[in-house]
């Protein structure tokens, strides 16, 4: 639906042309479907370049956390081991 959506949107508008001024250089006759399509990829790369940081930390949090988890289950596996079972029934043909 979005891959349709762009496509009729780039066939509409595929004659208009803009000025584009950035600041300190200036394009004239810019398909707009160029500018819109455009802005959205930049729009994604710049997320993607925002994100990166905030991600790895959240990756190094989680990883220490799995870490510290992992240690408590090993303690508590090895601490709560009942050394002293001793079975609830008798085995067949076994005397009291």
């Amino acid at each position: 639906m979005l891959l349709g959506l762009s496509l009729g949107f780039a066939s509409l508008n595929s004659a208009q042309r803009v000025t584009l001024r950035m600041g300190f250089l200036t394009f004239y006759g810019v398909p707009l479907t160029v500018v819109a399509f455009g802005g959205v990829i930049g729009g994604m790369v710049v997320m993607l370049i925002a994100g990166v940081r905030s991600d790895l930390k959240v990756r190094r949090i989680l990883r220490a956390r799995l870490a510290e988890e992992d240690r408590e289950e090993r303690e508590e596996r090895d601490r709560f081991i009942d050394r002293d079972q001793q079975d609830l029934f008798k085995r067949l043909g076994e005397r009291t």
